[in-house]
């Protein structure tokens, strides 16, 4: 797996199309200009993994010229097969975001691509020229086989705008993984577009998001700041929303968006949110998904990811409203596990009287104080195991499989 984001841009290749000049290097740092010829990179960060599943994949980056984008999917013969962004006759060109869905592509099966990006110099109505042309290491990924037995992932939450808190915390993994789930606060709040870089999409590029998926979920600090209403723009989730399920291996998993702690008219939020209609909204939903959806109810583990968890979270307005409004559901209709986060105190609540499905809440955002969590289920048993940010395991559960 590419690990490191300077032999990323150090690997970025100037091509030399058909009567182009000669290669030019590119700056090693994000954003850099180039000593030689003072261009901004064509890429700001490093192609980022997004909703894969057995048949699709979005590949996503940042550019940082005016160009082309396109991804080349490299195939077991060596055939090359282009992805350009279409809309209504138009192919996509400009700069920043690029979003790329790859589809028709086989379960279980291995794929190398790469980016690329042609330099608009001029783009006048009736000429548009072109200027160097540029492409990415080679990378690869997997696509979820539909017959798995097994699935696996890691955890993190309550990153809280400490970049250097991804390489630390996930060096200390040794178990393999498919995706990584961010299950909320990755920030403190919303600003621009660089932060979004900076803290969470070049950390995770230079560990392992061009080769393996991670989900956003949000946390309560996502609601908040100016750019908060754009950053799901980055991002891709089924359907377009930041709640949804997904079937991997034997694993059925549901994801909540909980979002803001306080009640909505609390003054900082300034008569813009209405996150108890929200969460109402997702019980609906939630109710139809566990009733009427065959695959959870054939899976043999059913998995919720959500930020703020029902118990061990005090007495504030979201924790309440989520107990009332989803541990009923939770019983009712078997839930085995729940992972949170938010409380910034990890542990592992076993069922008691309150609630009788397990909730893991992992820990951060300080030194001290952080966690990873390794997530597997196989046809035997559904494991957890939390790592402490000095690789010391500090919790874990096992559920056997009721087959």
């Amino acid at each position: 797996m590419k690990n490191n984001r300077r032999e990323f841009l150090q690997k970025l290749t100037l091509l030399a199309a058909a009567g182009s000049t000669a290669s030019i290097p590119l700056s090693a740092r994000t954003k850099a200009k180039n000593k030689e010829d003072g261009k901004s990179d064509a890429f700001l960060t490093a192609p980022y993994l997004q909703n894969m599943s057995e048949t699709e994949i979005t590949v996503s980056a940042i550019t940082g010229i005016d160009s082309l984008c396109w991804v080349e999917l490299i195939m077991d013969n060596n055939e090359k097969r282009h992805v350009f962004n279409k809309k209504d006759g138009f192919i996509d060109v400009g700069k920043g975001l690029v979003q790329f869905k790859i589809d028709n592509l086989s379960p279980g099966k291995t794929y190398r691509y790469r980016l690329y990006i042609k330099e608009i110099n001029s783009f006048e109505p009736y000429d548009l020229q072109y200027g160097d042309t540029y492409h990415t290491e080679i990378f690869t990924f997997t696509t979820p086989d539909k017959d798995a037995e097994t699935v696996s992932c890691l955890i993190l939450n309550d990153i809280h705008d400490r970049p250097k808190s991804f390489k630390h915390l996930l060096d200390f993994n040794t178990k393999p993984y498919e995706f990584v789930f961010l299950n909320g606060d990755m920030f403190d709040y919303q600003t621009d577009e660089n932060q979004l870089i900076e803290h969470l999409i070049q950390p995770c590029t230079d560990i392992f998001a061009s080769e393996k998926p991670f989900i956003l979920s949000r946390g309560n600090h996502e609601t908040r700041g100016k750019f908060a209403r754009d950053i799901k723009d980055y991002f891709k989730y089924p359907k377009d929303k930041y709640y949804f399920s997904f079937q991997q291996g034997p694993a059925f998993f549901i994801v909540l968006d909980t979002g803001e702690d306080k009640p909505d008219d609390t003054p900082v939020y300034a008569d813009i949110v209405d996150f108890d209609a929200y969460r109402e909204e997702q019980k609906r939903w939630l109710e139809e998904e566990v009733m009427n959806t065959s695959a959870y109810k054939n899976a043999l583990y059913k998995v919720v990811f959500m930020h703020i968890p029902t118990f061990h979270s005090g007495d504030w307005h979201g924790t309440m409203h989520c107990r009332e409004l989803f541990s009923s559901l939770f019983e009712n209709h078997k839930i085995d596990i729940v992972i949170s986060g938010h409380t910034h105190r990890y542990g592992v609540h076993a069922p008691n009287s309150e609630h009788r499905y397990p909730i893991i809440i992992g820990g951060g955002p300080k030194e001290g104080e952080r966690t990873v969590i390794h997530f597997e289920a196989d046809p035997e048993q559904l494991k957890v195991s939390m790592l402490d940010d000095n690789g010391i395991e500090v919790g874990k559960y096992e559920i056997p499989s009721q087959t």
